[in-house]
């Protein structure tokens, strides 16, 4: 039956418009346009950011907090980023609640700052961006979105971390055109979305933790790229502000000395 309807159709369009129905029935099928390379995208992209001496960039996030009924509540912040290499650094971060917290290095001195509470702490911390920010994330365990897009190691960080890559679509409704691509790894799925041209810069990502109960998600766009800010001096220098109580950092006691501990085991 449908390979007579088949002919039907075809013999009727014939019919109306002469042979060029029969031709076009006939031609090959138009041959896809190559699907583009999903991971020298992401290379392209990490590269640009790897290699350039500073760049300033706007992050609005959110973040699904699994609570202990299963409940997935959303909690939002916004970042504001400003990098100068080798060795500057100021996030300031603004939380859903109306809280405000800032981040400042200067080569020199780490000084992280909370205003709820109008007290900050300070650290000698010689070294680059690179040295203080896996400083912050691995030792003292403090938040910094996106981390990994500060440092100058990033291609190699996306090469170690990737174990897939899936190109999706061209999608035109992220302000600008941009190649949605997939990355996944051991523990999470990334889905990100970069700008298309010779700047591609990542403007959306969407991080579902797969192995994390209720998979939770983390969701970003990023706005206001500038990779030749032009930093005034001071944005780097701490003022604390009127009222300030200065306190010490405290790092996070490994869980083995914790474990130790409960056992009567000293160091």
């Amino acid at each position: 039956m449908k390979r007579t309807l088949k002919i039907f159709l075809t013999l009727t369009a014939a019919w109306f418009f002469g042979a060029a129905a029969y031709a076009t029935d006939n031609a090959p099928p138009a041959a896809h346009p190559p699907v583009p390379d999903a991971k020298a995208i992401l290379q392209k992209m990490a590269q640009q950011l790897a290699q350039a001496p500073g760049f300033s960039v706007t992050i609005r996030s959110d973040y699904d907090a699994i609570q202990q009924d299963g409940l997935s509540v959303a909690f939002g912040n916004r970042h504001q980023v400003f990098l100068q290499r080798p060795d500057k650094l100021r996030v300031e971060a603004a939380r859903s609640d109306g809280d405000e917290d800032r981040l400042l290095f200067d080569g020199k001195t780490l000084t992280a700052y909370k205003s709820g509470d109008n007290v900050y702490a300070q650290l000698e911390k010689p070294g680059t961006v690179d040295n203080v920010v896996v400083y912050l994330v691995k030792d003292l365990q403090i938040t910094v979105p996106l981390a990994r897009i500060l440092l100058t190691s990033l291609p190699q960080e996306l090469e170690s971390l990737a174990n897939g890559f899936i190109y999706v679509e061209k999608d035109t409704l992220v302000g600008a055109p941009a190649d949605h691509i997939i990355m996944r790894t051991a523990d999470t799925d990334l889905q990100l979305w970069i700008t298309q041209g010779e700047q591609p810069l990542l403007v959306k990502i969407i991080v579902t933790y797969k192995n994390a109960p209720g998979q939770p998600q983390f969701r970003a766009t990023l706005s206001d790229w500038n990779l030749a800010p032009a930093f005034k001096p001071e944005i780097f220098i701490w003022t604390p502000p009127a009222g300030a109580e200065h306190i010490p950092f405290l790092a996070p006691v490994p869980q083995k000395i914790v474990e130790d501990a409960k056992q009567g085991v000293t160091p």
